[in-house]
């Protein structure tokens, strides 16, 4: 039943968006902001940048709301503009720095030895920490769902390099958890 609520609220929503109904707007724009800044926040380090992106991504939703067809989330098809956003504005304003040697991409780690919980936010900033090539195909393939194939077209590299940035990814994530593991360990023994 709340589902059903929401779901009709939302539908108000859209409606008034495409009637131009700048309250609709308005409102729709502060359910989703909070969310997809966080989207864009993940591809762009810089924060006002992100907002930057975030404010082209709702100008293209309010003027492409004809083709949601509501035949799936409202809320991913809003993502799915902020990726692509983010993306386009990553190729035309940085230098992605993608590698493309897939013979030095190393092994993967076990994570599992790894025994304390990360917050959140302390896993958000190691990602951010990532170089932009690694932590956009991290962020495509591990938190947006997109396979390599999907990567690779999006961004324009090879479905190998999508591996390899995703493989190098990973292993510098893992040699930071391991660090802060060391120095947390460090920490228990000298107290």
């Amino acid at each position: 039943m709340q589902f059903q609520i929401y779901r009709a609220r939302e539908t108000e929503l859209i409606e008034g968006c495409r009637r131009k109904d700048r309250a609709s707007q308005k409102a729709l724009y502060e359910r989703f902001a909070p969310k997809m800044l966080g989207v864009c926040c993940r591809y762009i380090k810089d924060r006002m940048e992100a907002e930057d992106v975030l404010v082209t991504t709702f100008m293209k939703v309010f003027d492409r709301l004809d083709q949601f067809k509501g035949d799936g989330s409202f809320e991913g098809w809003v993502r799915k503009i902020a990726v692509n956003e983010s993306l386009t504005y990553l190729r035309k304003n940085k230098n992605m720095y993608l590698e493309t040697d897939l013979e030095t991409a190393h092994g993967e780690m076990d994570v599992t030895a790894i025994s304390h919980e990360l917050e959140a936010v302390d896993l958000q900033k190691l990602i951010a920490s990532l170089p932009t090539g690694y932590r956009v195909v991290f962020n495509l393939y591990a938190i947006d769902g997109f396979s390599h194939k999907e990567i690779a077209e999006q961004i324009g590299i090879s479905e190998s390099t999508s591996k390899s940035q995703l493989s190098r990814a990973r292993s510098h994530l893992q040699a930071k958890l391991a660090q802060m593991e060391k120095s947390m360990y460090a920490k228990v023994n000298v107290q």
